[in-house]
C-alpha cells in the first residue's frame, strides 16, 4: 500500500465525474428496526450506537471508495448500490464512490484512474481472500497518483451475526410449521440462548452457514469464526460450509445433519447480495434458507467503522513516526 502523510494533512481527492446512481435502490434500503443493530462489541473503537457520530466525520473528509466483488445479477447490483446509498446517508458530506473488482462496472482500475490524492478503500467483502490479497493491491500499484489506505473487510464481526440472525428469523417464520413438522423423525429441540431467539427460531435445530468459500484457508477460517459468532447469538449449533473452494458444501452439511437425525435445519446465506451463490445455497435441501445480508443499515455502519479505523490507524502510525523522529533528533543533539 502506498505510503501517505498523516491524515490531518490530507485534502480530499478530486473526482472527475459524479457517482452513478442506481435506479432501483428502494427495495433494499429501508428497515423498520435500525436502532437494535446500532451496537458493537468494541464501543471504544467505534461507537455504532451514536447516530451523531455517524453523521460527522472526525478529521478531513478523505474519500471512501467502496469496493465490491461484482455480479451479473441485477438484484445483486441493486443491493450493492443501495448499501452504498446507506453509507452516504449516514455520513453526509463524505464523498463515497463504488467500484467492483470483477464482472460489473465501474471496475476498480477505471475508478482509480479518475481519482487523485488520498482515499480509503473499504472492501465490501466478508473475508480477506484473493481479491484483498491480490486484485486490490494490483489495481493500486497501477494507480500511483492515488495514495490509498485499505480498510479491513467487514467480517467476521458480531454485528454481522445480528443481521444474519434477522434474515434467518424472517426465513424461518416464512416456512410453514406443518411442513417442518411433517418431516420424518422430528426431535424435541433444546432452546438455549436468550428468549428472543428461542421464540424467533422455535423448532430450528441447527443452522448451516453458507459462505462463498475461498482458496485462501484464512478466509475460510474467518467464515468458521463467523459461524461461531452466529451460534453464540442464536444458541443453535452452526456448521460452516462453502459454496466453492471448500468443504463441506451447504448441501453436504445439510445432508450430514439429516443423516444424524437433525431434521429442522436452516441455511444462513453469509453472502453480501443476491446472485448465483444465493440461488445455489437455496437448493441445499434445508427447511428454510435466509436471504443474503443485502443493504442492511448495520452493514453501512460497519463499513463506516472500517473507514474510521483505517484513518485512525494511519494517524497513529504518523504520530509514532513523528515521536521516533524527535527521539532521534534528541539523541543526535546529546
Amino acid at each position: 500500500m502506498s505510503h501517505v502523510p498523516p491524515a490531518a494533512a490530507l485534502p480530499p481527492a478530486p473526482l472527475a465525474a459524479p457517482h452513478a446512481r442506481h435506479d432501483e435502490p428502494d427495495r433494499y434500503v429501508r428497515h423498520d428496526e435500525p436502532d437494535r443493530y446500532a451496537r458493537h462489541d468494541e464501543p471504544d473503537r467505534h461507537d455504532l450506537s451514536d447516530p451523531s457520530r455517524l453523521s460527522a466525520a472526525s478529521g478531513p473528509r478523505v474519500p471512501l471508495l467502496a469496493v465490491a466483488h461484482g455480479t451479473r445479477d441485477a438484484a445483486g447490483l441493486a443491493a450493492t448500490a443501495a448499501l452504498v446509498d446507506e453509507i452516504r446517508a449516514l455520513r453526509p458530506g463524505l464523498a463515497v464512490e463504488l467500484a467492483y473488482v470483477d464482472v460489473a462496472e465501474p471496475l476498480l482500475a477505471d475508478t482509480l484512474a479518475r481519482m487523485a490524492g488520498p482515499v480509503v478503500l473499504v472492501p465490501l467483502l466478508l473475508g480477506a481472500g484473493y481479491h484483498v490479497r491480490e486484485d486490490i493491491p494490483a489495481a493500486l500499484a497501477a494507480a500511483p497518483h492515488v495514495q490509498a489506505r485499505i480498510a479491513g473487510v467487514l467480517g467476521p464481526d458480531p454485528l454481522l451475526a445480528e443481521v444474519l440472525g434477522e434474515r434467518l428469523a424472517a426465513a424461518w417464520a416464512g416456512t410453514a410449521a406443518e411442513a417442518r413438522d411433517a418431516q420424518d423423525h422430528p426431535q424435541a429441540v433444546d432452546e438455549p440462548g436468550d428468549s428472543l431467539w428461542t421464540e424467533r427460531l422455535a423448532g430450528c435445530e441447527a443452522i448451516v452457514l453458507a459462505a462463498a468459500g475461498s482458496t485462501d484457508p484464512g478466509a475460510n477460517a474467518d467464515a468458521a469464526r463467523m459461524a461461531a459468532l452466529l451460534g453464540a447469538l442464536t444458541g443453535r449449533p452452526v456448521v460452516p460450509s462453502y459454496l466453492c473452494a471448500g468443504a463441506p458444501t451447504p448441501a453436504e452439511a445439510v445432508a450430514a445433519l439429516h443423516a444424524d437425525g437433525v431434521r429442522n435445519v436452516a441455511v444462513s446465506g453469509y453472502l453480501m447480495s443476491p446472485g448465483y451463490f444465493a440461488r445455489k445455497a437455496a437448493g441445499s435441501g434445508a427447511a428454510a434458507t435466509a436471504d443474503p445480508l443485502g443493504a442492511h443499515p448495520a452493514l453501512a455502519r460497519l463499513a463506516l467503522a472500517r473507514y474510521d479505523e483505517a484513518l485512525a490507524q494511519e494517524a497513529s502510525a504518523a504520530e509514532d513516526a513523528q515521536e521516533a523522529h524527535e527521539l532521534r533528533q534528541e539523541a543526535h543533539r546529546n
